[in-house]
């Protein structure tokens, strides 16, 4: 995204940003609609940015589009939209004594709780807790979904 076109906010169904944003995409290479950058952030439900010459071209882009509710009016300042540019790290606000859910791998759909943490490579070790004897597993931050914090302070 660039800081020359307004940014405006699109609506959508819950779930299918990514699919409009794809069709977007294709119709706007297709037509050659003055659209310079679409973003549908994976935090952000039911919402798509898209960075246009202005409201007409969002208006060509989106008509005939599924699952399209509306654009919001205005436009939004690129400094709004900013961090959703930055990677956070996959381990990011997980603390041992978690327990977390994994959600890819091996031992996907078991609970776990938290045992070490690996900053720089983004990996977890982890015992599962639905075994008879716990074994340390590490994985990947991103295989994991956090089901309970245990309280920090002492």
């Amino acid at each position: 995204m660039t800081k020359d076109y307004p940014l405006f906010i699109l609506k959508t169904t819950m779930n299918q940003e990514r699919n409009v944003a794809t069709l977007l995409e294709e119709k706007v290479r297709n037509k050659d609609i003055a659209v310079s950058a679409i973003l549908a952030p994976e935090t952000l439900k039911g919402y798509i940015f898209i960075e246009a010459i202005d409201e007409g071209a969002v208006q060509e882009a989106i008509e005939g589009i599924r699952h399209v509710r509306g654009i919001l009016p205005g436009h939004v300042p690129f400094e709004e939209v900013e961090n959703f540019f930055e990677e956070k790290p996959a381990v990011e606000g997980i603390k041992p004594g978690d327990i977390v859910e994994l959600v890819a791998g091996p031992f996907k759909g078991e609970r776990a709780k938290v045992v070490r943490i690996d900053e720089n490579k983004e990996e977890l070790t982890v015992e599962l807790l639905e075994v008879t004897i716990p074994i340390p597993v590490t994985v990947n931050g991103s295989y994991v979904r956090i089901i309970e914090k245990v309280s920090h302070e002492e």
